[in-house]
C-alpha cells in the first residue's frame, strides 16, 4: 500500500490521529472545563503541528461518572461542552484545516441516566424495557445477594440492585464499568438500530471515523450456572471463544452490519477498535469486513528497551499482513501514565506506574531528564513506522503525569469505588497548560476542574513554542517530515552492532535509529534528517533517536 492521503478512502492507513479529550483541552467559557469552542479555537494550533486526524472522546451529555464515557444521549452535545451547532463549527474548522474528525462511540453501555434505563426502572420486572439490559434476579432468601460474584474493572461488584416501581428493593442490573453505566443487550434488534442510527447521525454532519470503546464486550452469554470470577476475571486477553462477556465470536456479527453503514458513505467512514483481546484474535476486528483497524496496546506495557520494542513491532505489523490493515502506535492516552513519566521511574517499574502513584507521585521523584529523552526518543521511532500513529493531547509537549492529586480534588470512579486502592486516571486527563501564567496556565479564564501543578508553568505551549529545542518544535519537524517521507507501508531491519540499537530503513532510502542504552553508539554515513536530540561527532547519544538519508 502506499502513502495515504487524505482525500481517498485510504487516508488512515497512515495517519497522525491527535486524541482529544476535550474536557480538559481549552474552556472558551471559564467554567473550569475544556469544550467544543475552545477546541475549535486551537485548529490552528493543530494545524501547526501537523496532524492529519483528530479523535475526540465523548462530548455527549453526561453525568460525569466516568470522565464522559456514560452517556445520556448518543446523538446530542453535552451542554455544558457545547452545542450541535458548535460541533458543526469545530467540524468546518477541522475539515477547513486539511484535519478529518474521529468521534468517540460507547456501545458497551449507556449512562444510568438514558431515557432507555429510566424506562427500564419503571416499567418493572419482565418488561421489554428492561431487556434492553441484563436484569437478574438477586440471590439469597430475599434476593438481597448479586447474582453472581464478578467484579467490575472500577472495583467493587458488577451488579447494582434497583428499587421498584413501588419502592421495594428489587432486581439487579449488571455494570461492568460504573453503577451508572448499564451494560447494553445487544441481542436486541432495536438496541443495534439505534445505533446504526447513531453512527449515520454523526456521519452525515460529516465525521470521518470512530473509535469503538471496549470493543470486545458487546456480545454475552448470561445463562446460569454463571462461572465465578475466579475463573473468568475480567475476560482481558481471554483466549476462550465462549467466555461469558469478553471477545465472542459473535461480537463480530455487530461490526459486519456496520461495516455496511460505513461504506454507505464516499469515502467510507473509518473505526478503529478498543479491544482489549489476545494477540492471535485481533484479527478480525482490523479485517475489511469489520471496523478495518484495531488498537495495538502493547507499548504502553512495555519498558524502553530494544528487544521488547522490536518483538512488539514485528508482532503487530505480522497482524497487520494477516488482515490486510495498517497497525496503530500509541505511546499515551486518557486512559494510561504518560510515557515520559513511565519512561523516567526506575526500571521495571515503568509500566507499573500506579505504584508510583499510590507512593504519592511526587514530581521530584521523576527523572524527567531521561523519562524527556526516552519520550522523543520513542515518539521519533513511532513516526518512523509503517502504520497510523495515535497522540495525546500534550505529549507534544513533553507533558508528565500529575501523581499527587489531592484526594478531595480526584474524579475517576476507579478511585472511590476501590476506597483509594487504586488512584485511577486523573493523572493523564489535568487540563493542557497553553501558557505559564495565568490561574490556569491559559488553559481558561477562572482555574481548571482538575489541579495543574506549578511545574505545568514550563511545559506551556507558549513557553514551548519560542524554544527551538522543545519537544514542542521537535514534534513539529518530525510531522513535517514524517509526511514528506512516508510511502509504502514496509520497512528493512538494519543490524547493528550494539544490541542497545533498533535500526531500520524505509522505502525511499530514509533510516530511524534509535538506541535505548545510556552510551553513544557509532552512526553510519549519511544525511542526518531530524534527531530526538543533539548529536556529537557523528555518534548517537543515549535515549535518542536520528532520522538519517
Amino acid at each position: 500500500m502506499v502513502l495515504k492521503d487524505l482525500g481517498t478512502a485510504d487516508w488512515w492507513r497512515q495517519a497522525v490521529v491527535y486524541q482529544i479529550y476535550p474536557r480538559s483541552f481549552s474552556d472558551s467559557d471559564g467554567d473550569g472545563i475544556g469544550d467544543l469552542p475552545g477546541i475549535t479555537s486551537r485548529v490552528p494550533y493543530l494545524r501547526d503541528l501537523g496532524v492529519d486526524a483528530v479523535w475526540l472522546s465523548p462530548f455527549y451529555p453526561s453525568e460525569l461518572a466516568d470522565g464522559g464515557y456514560d452517556v445520556a444521549d448518543y446523538r446530542n452535545v453535552d451542554p455544558r461542552l457545547g452545542t450541535l451547532d458548535d460541533f458543526d463549527a469545530m467540524s468546518a474548522a477541522l475539515h477547513a484545516a486539511g484535519i478529518k474528525l474521529i468521534v468517540d462511540i460507547v456501545p458497551n453501555h449507556t449512562s444510568d441516566q438514558h431515557e432507555w434505563f429510566q424506562a427500564a426502572l419503571a416499567a418493572g420486572r419482565g418488561s421489554d424495557e428492561r431487556d434492553r439490559y441484563h436484569f437478574f434476579e438477586g440471590k439469597g432468601e430475599n434476593g438481597d445477594e448479586p447474582p453472581n460474584d464478578w467484579q467490575s474493572h472500577f472495583g467493587g461488584p458488577a451488579w447494582h440492585r434497583v428499587d421498584e416501581p413501588d419502592g421495594t428493593p428489587g432486581q439487579w442490573y449488571l455494570h461492568m464499568f460504573a453503577r451508572e453505566q448499564p451494560d447494553l443487550n445487544w441481542e436486541r434488534d432495536d438496541v443495534r438500530a439505534d445505533f446504526e442510527h447513531t453512527l449515520r447521525f454523526w456521519s452525515d454532519r460529516g465525521v470521518d471515523g470512530f473509535r469503538i470503546d471496549v470493543a470486545h464486550y458487546l456480545r454475552k452469554d448470561l445463562s446460569e450456572p454463571f462461572a465465578p470470577f475466579a475463573v473468568v476475571g475480567l475476560g482481558e486477553l481471554t483466549l476462550n471463544p465462549d467466555h461469558p462477556f469478553s471477545d465472542r465470536d459473535e461480537v463480530h456479527e455487530i461490526y459486519r452490519a456496520w461495516r455496511k453503514v460505513f461504506d454507505e458513505y464516499t469515502p467510507p467512514r473509518t473505526a478503529v477498535a478498543e479491544a482489549w483481546v489476545h494477540k492471535t484474535r485481533l484479527a478480525p476486528y482490523a479485517s475489511a469486513e469489520g471496523l478495518g483497524q484495531a488498537f495495538n496496546f502493547d507499548l504502553l506495557v512495555s519498558e524502553f528497551e530494544a528487544s521488547q520494542f522490536r518483538e512488539i513491532i514485528e508482532e503487530n505489523l505480522e497482524r497487520s499482513a494477516e488482515t490486510g490493515s495498517s497497525s496503530t502506535w500509541v505511546l499515551s492516552n486518557h486512559d494510561v501514565t504518560r510515557h515520559a513519566t513511565r519512561y523516567g521511574l526506575p526500571a521495571g517499574l515503568g509500566h507499573h506506574a500506579a505504584a508510583w502513584t499510590l507512593a504519592g507521585g511526587a514530581h521530584d521523584e521523576v527523572d524527567t531528564a531521561v523519562g524527556e529523552a526516552r519520550a522523543r526518543a520513542a515518539t521519533m521511532l513511532l513516526l518512523a513506522l509503517p502504520g497510523s500513529t495515535y497522540l495525546y493531547q500534550g505529549e507534544e509537549l513533553g507533558l508528565h503525569e500529575v501523581g499527587d492529586i489531592p484526594a478531595q480534588s480526584r474524579q475517576d470512579p476507579t478511585f472511590f469505588r476501590t476506597e483509594g486502592k487504586e488512584v485511577g486516571r486523573d493523572g493523564c486527563r489535568v487540563p493542557l497548560p497553553w501558557s505559564g501564567t495565568g490561574s490556569s496556565f491559559g488553559f481558561g479564564s477562572d482555574g481548571a476542574h482538575l489541579p495543574q501543578p506549578a511545574w505545568f508553568a514550563d511545559y506551556a505551549v507558549a513557553v514551548e513554542a519560542d524554544d527551538a529545542a522543545s519537544t514542542l518544535n521537535l514534534y513539529r519537524r518530525a510531522l513535517a517530515l514524517r509526511g514528506e517521507l512516508q510511502t509504502a507501508e514496509t520497512l528493512t531491519w538494519i543490524e547493528h552492532p550494539s544490541a542497545s540499537v533498533l535500526a531500520f530503513e524505509r522505502p525511499g532510502g530514509w533510516r530511524s535509529f534509535t538506541n535505548f542504552g545510556s552510551e553513544p553508539v557509532d552512526l553510519p554515513e549519511g544525511e542526518i534528517l531530524l534527531a530526538s536530540t543533539d548529536s556529537a561527532d557523528g555518534r548517537l547519544p543515549g535515549n535518542a533517536t536520528v532520522w538519517m538519508r
